[in-house]
């Protein structure tokens, strides 16, 4: 093989974001709390980063919407004014100028220079209150199962060893697995274990079944679960043991004749001990699941104009309270500072308006992207969710002339209130299909088609998903067998065999 040197000149495209587009596209992805974060976290980092005083970081939940109209209203015109109007700071100097010779300041900064965080003494106070206020105002932890359960036992009579192992199977148990023990009692026990450590273990479980609330706790699988909750005085009790013990799965699957026959039950005495079955609770320990929703505050809302039109607004925003330290321009200009006190200031300043750019360039294609979702959607807001049409993001990208990839960041984890309730704007963006007169219509309205058909079919004799498709059809919805079955999926509805009522003849 022969090894050359040489040289050679290659022509190559490539393309690279520059940091100032990147934040921008972080920014915009963000969703209202994380953006507050961010600018919270701007401000201790960023001593040329100011806010307000008089304006608040967050949207009032308690705020009426006629006073957060009128606020938009109010700052919309300070807006106009300010931009006919430069304001002048007290050295005499225009804003304006001071973002022009921003945009030049990277050029001046050199490649080299440290640009870490040197906080002052007063962000890092105020950071500190910030702290104790978020400490002070988080939820109390609720009890936990294990908190539940070891309060139980520490107050009953049992053994040293007893407890022990107790104390051990209960450290396992699950809240989210519904109280089950998913590990064989051996796995807790150490490699050295007797048979007789075996026989305590299992002396403790029986204690936790029988003894601890939630009944029904630590079971091995569904079948021990529900056997743990039989009670002397449950009606049809003999029934409702044969079907936990032999017939769950002819249950689930809605197989009557094969219960009928294997047990000699009728249909009645079949469906009056599964009534009793239904009572009992498959996931014993679900209450003390953590299931905090958080709250979700609307990023824009919908009101109409005059004209009966759909208008977009959206909050000033966070951007309208964040201004340039007149401190640090200052001491950029003093003869007093040092070189490297100017590069810093000239990176700091510089990276405080790019935020303050970006959150600003957020709020614009926030509200373009929803404007131009709320005219495509506007028979929904008119008539209601049967008349969602197909919309793809490609559409609204052209509509507003931005890339696609922008639309799917505005767009994520963004929420519109309407009088239609609080939405999120990708549930607008859904797929569809074209009727036999041409029509576009949304996956949306057909599930809801499929639903009427399923809510109005004799149970005796329940439709089919083939049945189904053929009367979507006669519908003008020109669907295949598959699509049923996946929406019917989709929308947990039992297939016809499930669905069937045994009792009607």
């Amino acid at each position: 093989m022969k090894i050359s040197f040489g040289q050679s000149l290659q022509q190559k495209q490539t393309q690279a974001l520059a940091p100032r587009m990147i934040q921008s596209m972080e920014i915009l992805q963000m969703a209202q709390a994380a953006l507050e974060d961010r600018i919270e976290q701007e401000l201790v980092e960023n001593p040329t980063l100011e806010r307000t005083d008089e304006d608040s970081p967050s949207i009032d939940s308690e705020d009426s919407t006629d006073a957060r109209r009128d606020r938009e209203n109010e700052n919309s015109k300070e807006r106009e004014i300010e931009q006919k109007e430069l304001v002048i700071d007290e050295d005499g100097r225009h804003n304006a100028d001071d973002f022009e010779r921003l945009l030049t300041l990277a050029n001046d900064i050199p490649d080299h220079f440290d640009g870490g965080t040197r906080p002052s003494s007063n962000r890092i106070q105020e950071s500190g209150d910030r702290q104790h206020d978020l400490i002070a105002n988080i939820v109390d932890r609720g009890t936990t199962l294990q908190d539940h359960l070891l309060d139980q036992l520490h107050e009953m009579e049992l053994s040293p060893e007893l407890l022990k192992m107790c104390e051990r199977i209960v450290s396992v148990l699950s809240a989210k697995d519904g109280g089950y023990l998913k590990v064989a009692l051996r796995d807790l026990l150490p490699p050295d274990s007797t048979e007789d450590d075996l026989e305590l273990a299992e002396e403790a479980l029986a204690h936790i079944q029988q003894s601890l609330e939630p009944v029904g706790l630590g079971a091995r699988d569904l079948r021990e679960c529900l056997l743990l909750q039989l009670t002397a005085d449950i009606p049809h009790l003999s029934n409702v043991r044969t079907l936990i013990m032999n017939h769950l799965e002819d249950l689930r699957d809605n197989r009557i004749p094969q219960i009928q026959k294997a047990t000699g039950l009728t249909v009645d005495e079949i469906n009056e001990a599964w009534e009793q079955l239904r009572h009992l609770d498959p996931r014993p320990a679900s209450e003390f699941v953590d299931e905090h929703v958080p709250t979700v505050n609307p990023d824009m809302w919908l009101e109409t104009d005059d004209d009966g039109n759909y208008v977009v607004k959206m909050e000033e925003g966070p951007a309208r309270s964040l201004h340039i330290s007149n401190f640090h321009r200052q001491r950029l200009a003093s003869t007093e500072a040092t070189s490297e006190e100017k590069d810093y200031i000239k990176r700091k300043l510089l990276a405080a308006q790019w935020l303050i750019d970006s959150i600003e360039q957020r709020r614009t294609t926030l509200t373009k992207t929803a404007q131009a979702i709320v005219e495509h959607q506007k028979e929904f807001f008119d008539r209601g969710p049967e008349f969602l049409k197909p919309l793809k993001m490609e559409q609204i990208a052209e509509k507003i002339g931005v890339h696609v990839t922008t639309v799917s960041r505005a767009v994520g984890d963004k929420w519109l209130e309407t009088h239609r309730g609080i939405l999120p704007l990708r549930m607008f963006f859904v797929g569809g299909t074209t009727t036999e007169d041409g029509e576009d219509v949304a996956w949306n309205k057909i599930r809801i088609e499929l639903q009427k058909l399923i809510d109005s079919e004799d149970k005796a004799k329940p439709y089919s998903d083939v049945e189904i498709m053929r009367r979507l059809k006669t519908l003008g919805f020109n669907v295949a067998r598959r699509t049923v079955t996946k929406y019917r999926e989709k929308m947990d509805i039992p297939s016809s065999r499930q669905r069937r009522d045994w009792s009607q003849k």
